[in-house]
């Protein structure tokens, strides 16, 4: 993505009935002008760094109690969804963590995982050569097709927070499901990075992670606006 794409900012925005849920989101560009070869797994020492953090301020037992973690907890109950069946992605990462399981999907996706963890505020990484701007997170009517990454499609019911493209596309269900359309690649080279905010988070947090995820890209030869927007 050009640099010039910064000053798109502003192309995401939470209408009104996302945000009596309470939602709001920080996101940000990066682009790569080079894909770089690595010998070795280039984010091995952040994943340990990141086990070892976890681990010295976490137990598996404790976790739930988390303020932030119940926030998330809290909003999927408001939402419909059981979080002690689906839990959040950022719990189910440190969990994984505390367990020595952390996963390596691959560098590029990994760097959200860590932000994630790291700040236990879910992330979203999408591929801009696949979605078309503006986008926007509203609620669902009802009957809209969502394609998820490893499930069947399905057709969404009424009142079901999402992030959709300007053809309609879902992107995302909020903030637990990603769409195979829009997901990041092998061959992505240009991401919009989306950390999830609910109500009892704070807002410096959920900038933390955009910035971090950026700052992880950026140790791999991405680029990126060196600006998180908030809305």
């Amino acid at each position: 993505m050009q640099l010039e794409s910064c000053g798109e900012l502003g192309i995401l925005t939470v209408d009104e009935e996302a945000r009596r849920l309470g939602i709001f989101v920080a996101y940000t560009y990066a682009w790569l002008e080079h894909r770089m070869v690595f010998k070795h797994y280039p984010l091995e020492e952040d994943v340990m760094n990141l086990v070892s953090y976890l681990k010295g301020r976490y137990t598996l037992e404790k976790l739930k109690e988390d303020p932030v973690v119940r926030a998330y907890r809290d909003f999927f109950w408001r939402i419909g969804v059981d979080p002690t069946k689906t839990r959040p992605s950022s719990e189910a990462l440190v969990r994984r963590a505390l367990r020595d399981s952390f996963p390596r999907i691959s560098p590029v996706i990994d760097a959200g995982n860590i932000a994630s963890a790291h700040t236990m505020v879910p992330i979203g990484m999408y591929d801009m050569d696949y979605a078309k701007p503006p986008l926007r997170i509203t609620v669902s009517r009802g009957g809209e097709v969502f394609r998820p990454i490893g499930g069947s499609e399905i057709r969404l019911e009424k009142g079901v927070p999402i992030l959709m493209d300007s053809r309609g596309v879902v992107m995302h269900i909020y903030p637990h499901r990603d769409s195979i359309e829009t997901m990041v690649r092998e061959t992505t080279s240009k991401i919009l990075i989306v950390a999830a905010g609910v109500p009892g988070v704070d807002k410096d947090l959920v900038k933390k992670a955009a910035e971090l995820t950026a700052q992880l890209l950026k140790k791999m030869g991405w680029k990126w606006c060196e600006a998180v927007e908030v809305v």
